[in-house]
């Protein structure tokens, strides 16, 4: 199937409109669809650390129109140079969130860029429609996995509003209920943001692609009695050996998924690669404040409660990789080392 007649491709969640970046406020969902105009750097970093954008490509698109907004600033900037004033900037949204590789790619090839006053608009709109080229990639490589009448769990949000467009796991959802491979489509809550319950349940009602709501807690019955085949999930980093970070609950799943015999497809752009990371225990996990958990009851000195947003999934149990370049089976550092070249 070629990737341009793919159907279930009407949302994008991040775009450039009238010197500025367009946001679809997640938060605001499922309820309304609002969008934020965001004409500066500092709007963006607070646009992108309270989750109005989420999802490591999303951010990763966001960053790289950001680093637009703070060429434009840099330039208008008289108290130092250019080029102090744009890293500045591109520091200051690098700081928004610690484990989105994709948001450290893009800031980091945009310090890269030559005359980034001149070129860095047009390096950003190719950043995004790459980024949607890569995702219906990944969608077709990952439908070319699955069986006929294939029953998936999908955890979290790894479609269109996660992404520039179409999806990396939804896009294997997509692509696999357009052939007629993806039978049944289970979607968790994801606790405690509920990005499963308000984000992919709407994305998927939007493409009319239907789908079931489940617990978190409900998982493991469902594999116990043999009703589901594949967990497919997307990834916020990739190491160089195949371990992956998630959000929280992934491993979880992970471990279950081996325990009943049920494969794991890990959904990712190349751009989720992070080369600095040999293995999870490099990957700093966020840890967000206790209040988004906490009842407002408890917030007395006396009751803490943890709130980390992702967790690692090793590499053993995760079946395949999938990324817009290929399918990596029983991923370890050679095969991943093989899967970078083909980038760089």
């Amino acid at each position: 199937m070629d990737k341009e007649k793919l159907l279930y491709d009407s949302i994008r969640p991040v775009s450039w409109c009238d010197d500025g970046l367009r946001l679809l406020d997640q938060r605001k969902l499922p309820k309304e669809e609002v969008y934020l105009y965001i004409t500066s750097t500092q709007e963006l970093y607070t646009a992108i650390k309270e989750m109005a954008v989420r999802g490591a490509p999303a951010i990763g698109i966001a960053a790289a129109y950001g680093a637009a907004l703070a060429a434009k600033e840099a330039e208008a900037d008289a108290t130092v140079n250019f080029k102090e004033g744009f890293h500045q900037r591109l520091d200051l949204l690098a700081s928004s969130r610690p484990t989105a590789i994709n948001l450290f790619n893009a800031l980091d090839t945009a310090k890269r860029l030559k005359n980034p006053s001149d070129n860095v608009l047009n390096w950003a709109h190719q950043w995004l429609k790459d980024d949607i080229d890569a995702n219906k990639e990944i969608g077709l490589y990952g439908a070319g996995c699955l069986a006929p009448k294939t029953r998936v769990l999908t955890h979290c949000n790894a479609g269109a509003l996660a992404t520039g467009g179409y999806g990396t796991a939804l896009g294997v959802i997509r692509a696999g209920y357009q052939q007629g491979v993806v039978e049944t489509i289970y979607a968790d809550e994801t606790r405690p943001w509920n990005q499963g319950s308000r984000l992919t349940l709407w994305e998927l009602q939007k493409d009319e692609i239907p789908v079931t709501l489940i617990a978190d807690s409900v998982a493991a019955s469902l594999m116990q009695k043999g009703a589901i085949d594949w967990v497919i999930v997307g990834a916020d980093s990739i190491c160089m050996n195949g371990d992956i970070a998630n959000k929280i609950g992934t491993y979880s799943l992970a471990v279950l998924a081996k325990y009943h015999g049920v494969k794991v497809m890990v959904a990712a752009p190349i751009t989720t690669i992070d080369l600095k990371a040999e293995s999870g225990a490099d990957i700093k996990i966020e840890q967000r404040s206790s209040n988004e958990i906490l009842p407002n009851e408890y917030n007395n000195g006396f009751v803490n409660a943890l709130n980390p947003v992702f967790d690692v999934t090793p590499a053993e149990l995760i079946s395949v990789i999938v990324t817009e370049k290929g399918v990596i089976e029983s991923s370890d550092a050679r095969k991943m080392q093989t899967l970078i070249s083909k980038q760089y």
